[in-house]
């Protein structure tokens, strides 16, 4: 599909107000971030349930978990830099721990504000929130993907992280009902098996549709739930390519590429992993950022044309 672009974040707070007004349970907290956040047509439909806190990330983190206790839902949305790392003691205490039916949405994940460079990046929050048990963790690819995701964290009883991006987004699927844990087969062939997550997909899909007009055809899974991931369809695919290479808009370890491997390690199967190294990632403009780290369609066409003449 070929959409016009669109705010992710705009999005992701059209469909909490949508899902609000059939739902009086939900309430929205914000860290000095509301309107970024996607939520100002929130605040002026629903008042009462809009909370403003200020920049205390740690705090609103257990007012939610609060909140909860009372049958609320609290939809607790920021950068995702802060919602991850600067509570993070709360997310596992308060939230994770206490099993509470806390959904925190992780705005501007990755590399998306390149502008202010790496104390605003998150590029470990899968890492470190998938650690948490009992936590679900989404990373919607599209905006469809985002509406649908919002849906079903609602409906989903217990604690959510959701990291979306920063950067305009088109809707790459047909909008279909989101369920947590399943992934989305996008491309077929027999080469390998592409895992991605996030937004960085549209890239992914772009560079795997060129390999395809060289005759070089792979699996292509979307994998928007990394936790818990989609291990049925990943085997199927793995088994029958026995190459598999992952692709995420985090660093290396410990995300997507660590959830595949944990699941592909009694296989036995070559793994290739995609992402950014284990290093502080330098300053840029977003676009520039992805070709520097060779996360762009044009490099990871390269990429992967290198790794499937490999041995």
């Amino acid at each position: 599909m070929n959409t016009p672009l669109v705010d992710p974040r705009k999005t992701f707070g059209e469909a909490v107000t949508k899902r609000a007004a059939s739902d009086d349970r939900i309430v929205v907290l914000s860290a000095d971030s509301g309107g970024s956040s996607g939520f100002g047509t929130f605040k002026s439909e629903y008042p009462e349930r809009y909370f403003e806190f200020g920049i205390q990330e740690h705090g609103v983190t257990g007012v939610a978990s609060g909140l909860a206790t009372t049958g609320r839902v609290p939809v607790f949305a920021a950068i995702a830099a802060f919602v991850t790392n600067r509570n993070y003691e709360a997310f596992r205490n308060d939230v994770a721990y206490m099993g509470q039916n806390v959904k925190i949405v992780g705005r501007n994940g990755g590399m998306s504000y390149s502008d202010l460079g790496p104390t605003h990046y998150s590029l470990e929050d899968y890492a470190i929130i998938r650690m948490l048990p009992g936590v679900v963790v989404l990373s919607p690819q599209d905006a469809g993907e985002i509406r649908g995701a919002v849906d079903a964290m609602i409906d989903h009883v217990g604690p959510v992280y959701m990291r979306i991006g920063g950067p305009g987004i088109s809707d790459l699927f047909e909008e279909t009902p989101f369920i947590i844990g399943q992934g989305r087969t996008i491309r077929r062939g027999d080469r390998a098996t592409v895992v991605s997550t996030g937004t960085i997909t549209g890239e992914v899909i772009r560079a795997v549709d060129r390999l395809t007009e060289d005759g070089i055809t792979v699996d292509l899974i979307g994998m928007p739930t990394i936790e818990p991931i989609d291990a049925a369809r990943l085997v199927a695919s793995v088994e029958r390519t026995r190459l598999v290479i992952t692709v995420e808009e985090h660093y290396v370890r410990g995300g997507l590429a660590a959830a595949v491997s944990e699941v592909i390690a009694p296989l036995a199967i070559r793994h290739e992993t995609i992402g950014l190294p284990h290093a502080h990632v330098t300053t840029g403009t977003y676009a520039g950022l992805l070709e520097r780290y060779e996360l762009d369609a044009a490099s990871l066409y390269r990429r992967f044309a290198r790794l499937l003449t490999e041995g």
